[in-house]
């Protein structure tokens, strides 16, 4: 028979022609298809839990822990209806510290420790709110304070001594502004990844950073100078949201050190699932569920949120906690970026003579 007219059996192919479930399963693998159909599913994941974290925490927010100043005598009739009333519409989550002077009450909502002052006089109540430390808060402590006095008949004053700004007058606009700070942070790294993919460890944090500061320097002037939705205390905030877009950045730099492409699963689950609806922002902490609540605080959007809120509304009572959590994860990431380097897909390929001169990373690399 003529060789030309032989028959073989294809590659990887059983007899006639068909292939094994185990050939096509070797085949799917190596195959862009595994990735894509992986993927399908993680985002379909992704947007059902983005969904139900935002409406979880938003949907149906609770008084849990409210901390509120009391000032003046608390034994009259009156003063007792109401506190009593005010802990029954609020289910028991109303929290009195005592004061002795109205300065001393002021001062301790100026430092954020209260979110409401309850003053007693001989002639009624006067209910005091801070809508900036909470717009949310402040609404359900108005309403319900408003609820108990017609029911109970006693005659209150109420006011909000701490407004919002006009253009905020929902008090979302900063969160908006730390989400925005968030999302372009590791939006920049990832894309830095794609294309700056030959960036060295050095090169990687410095575009980071340089990214972060005139990215934190557009968001700032465009709420403030361009929109004049807030006046904000520009060089703090600025430098808030360019340490904000920095931290962001380089905690999906840490993640793509050791998950290579799939460091977007932990940065989004971090970052937006979790930290963004517990940050506080857009809905206060006193009515965030409990666990979240304090989760948020230890996470870089809830620290954005509580140190651009500070700036703006209380400037001379800004505190160190904040900053100091962005700092930690900041350092964190940068050092464990730093130390694992060589494991990060990305970077210029070495000569040998930059091999032999970089010690440290040729023995980690080996």
């Amino acid at each position: 028979m003529d060789a030309d007219h032989e028959d073989h059996p294809r590659s990887g192919a059983t007899r006639g022609g068909h292939r094994t479930i185990a050939e096509r399963w070797a085949a799917f693998t190596a195959s862009p298809f595994l990735p894509a159909v992986v993927l399908l599913f993680i985002l379909a994941a992704a947007a059902g839990l983005f969904a139900g974290s935002y409406t979880y925490n938003m949907a149906n927010p609770t008084p849990r822990r409210i901390p509120a100043a009391v000032v003046g005598p608390t034994g009259s009739a009156p003063a007792t209806a109401f506190v009593n009333g005010m802990q029954k519409g609020l289910n028991a989550s109303l929290e009195l510290h005592r004061y002795a002077t109205d300065a001393a009450a002021r001062h301790a909502v100026e430092q954020q420790e209260v979110f409401a002052i309850l003053t007693f006089r001989p002639g009624g109540v006067e209910f005091d709110v801070a809508g900036a430390a909470g717009a949310s808060v402040a609404q359900v402590l108005t309403e319900t304070a408003a609820t108990v006095a017609g029911s109970a008949k006693i005659p209150v004053r109420i006011r909000d001594i701490k407004p919002l700004q006009k253009g905020d007058p929902r008090g979302l606009a900063l969160f908006y502004i730390s989400l925005a700070a968030v999302i372009i942070g590791f939006v920049g790294a990832i894309q830095a990844s794609v294309h700056a993919r030959g960036l060295n460890p050095a090169e990687r944090i410095a575009f980071t950073l340089a990214y972060a500061l005139l990215g934190g320097f557009t968001i700032a002037a465009v709420v403030d100078w361009w929109l004049g939705a807030l006046r904000l205390p520009f060089v703090e905030s600025w430098l808030i949201l360019a340490f904000t877009m920095f931290t962001s950045g380089m905690v999906f730099t840490m993640f793509n050190t050791f998950m290579g492409r799939w460091a977007m699963l932990p940065t989004w689950g971090l970052m937006v699932l979790l930290g963004n609806p517990s940050s506080g922002g857009a809905v206060s902490w006193p009515l965030l569920p409990s666990v979240l609540g304090h989760i948020g605080r230890w996470l870089p959007p809830g620290a954005s949120v509580n140190a651009q809120h500070t700036a703006v509304y209380f400037g001379d009572a800004q505190h160190v906690f904040p900053f100091a959590v962005m700092a930690g994860w900041a350092l964190v990431s940068t050092s464990v970026f730093w130390f694992w380097r060589h494991r990060h897909p990305g970077g210029r390929e070495r000569t040998p003579e930059q091999a032999a001169t970089d010690g440290g990373g040729a023995v980690a690399g080996a």
